[in-house]
């Protein structure tokens, strides 16, 4: 496979797939992703000149992600921030057509957050939910506390902080918090670690119900084309559930630890990890599928066919770089950037809503 290194530090190389910078072009879209391993968000677009545009900023700890409009939603060691894309549809900064500027955030103290979504509200607003792992429930953000529980699971007999089932994954359907993954259905601090194989399962949030169990770590439902797809991640396994049966399908196998599920059109996009050395990510199914397929795992992201489950296009990371958590599609924007909090920029980035006047 012809590949197209990019290499914006020393310490990092990534590389692109032969077709994976057309796919780019043809679908008009560029790619967002988090590793919290190395505190840094990634935005990946196409150059004026065609080439691969890779442009990255320092947040520490970002996980979770979730695009609205204009806005992106990162979850970080201990806040929560709304970006802001201070450009009008044709407009330019120095050749990159978004400009995410942080707008608003959230001192949430360390939640461990994972995912995060903007559930829509009766009276026509929206509320932020994420994933606090921490304390094995959905919370909310609150102008005077860290946080507000919304709902946790009915096998957690105690809102506290210990991280009992390591709740990770939350997915929308119809506006609303619907799923989440979790490891295990443990009620003791840290139990989810004795269950990795096979503990983890979906749990129907407005109906309070376990819907699918057996699951090897799982991370990332989202709701998309009237199906709950999810990543099986200690099997290495892209699929969804048939929740008539309650079980999962397996669609592809992905070479790595998998965190990370966004979709366009006909695609899916999965972030994959190399899993670390520790007793987190030793011992899973995962390991064995690898060695199966003489294969090494890898870190990257995967497009995958969603028509015939092939893996068609892939971006691969090498370095620095070992682990990523989540992944976002930005539609219609060809070469997207960011301010961060390290450089002078933020300061003299100005933007003026609507006059009263």
């Amino acid at each position: 496979m012809t590949q197209i290194p990019i290499t914006p530090t020393n310490d990092l190389e990534i590389n692109a797939s032969r077709q994976f910078i057309p796919w780019l072009h043809e679908q008009n879209l560029s790619l967002a992703f988090t590793t919290y391993q190395a505190g840094k968000i990634f935005f990946i677009g196409l150059q004026p000149d065609g080439q691969l545009s890779v442009f990255e900023r320092t947040l520490d700890r970002c996980m979770g992600l979730y695009t609205q409009d204009s806005s992106l939603y990162i979850s970080t060691l201990y806040q929560l921030w709304r970006f802001e894309n201070a450009l009008e549809p044709g407009q330019n900064h120095q050749g990159y057509d978004a400009l995410y500027v942080p707008q608003v955030g959230y001192i949430t103290g360390d939640l461990d957050i994972h995912d995060l979504v903007l559930q829509r509200e009766l009276n026509n607003t929206q509320k932020l939910v994420f994933v606090n792992t921490l304390f094995s429930c959905l919370a909310t953000v609150s102008e005077t506390h860290s946080f507000i529980p919304l709902w946790q699971p009915p096998f957690i007999s105690k809102l506290a902080a210990e991280d009992r089932c390591h709740m990770n994954g939350l997915a929308l359907r119809d506006g609303k918090a619907k799923y989440v993954t979790v490891v295990s259905q443990s009620d003791v601090a840290e139990g989810w670690r004795d269950k990795r194989v096979d503990g983890g399962c979906v749990i129907d949030v407005e109906n309070n119900e376990v819907i699918l169990t057996g699951l090897s770590m799982p991370h990332s439902p989202r709701w998309y084309r009237d199906k709950l797809w999810l990543l099986n991640s200690g099997r290495g396994e892209f699929g969804y559930a048939d929740l008539e049966r309650g079980i999962f399908e397996p669609v592809a196998f992905c070479p790595g630890y998998q965190r990370g599920l966004a979709f366009h059109g006909d695609f899916a996009v999965v972030g994959i990890s190399r899993p670390r050395h520790n007793k987190t990510f030793s011992g899973l199914p995962l390991d064995e599928q690898l060695q199966a397929k003489n294969a090494e795992p890898r870190c990257g992201l995967l497009v995958i066919d969603l028509r015939s489950g092939d893996v068609v296009h892939s971006l691969r990371l090498e370095g620095v770089v070992e682990e990523l958590y989540d992944v976002a599609v930005l539609p219609g924007i060809r070469r997207p950037m960011a301010i961060g909090f390290r450089t002078d920029e933020i300061r003299r980035v100005i933007t003026i809503g609507a006059s009263e006047i």
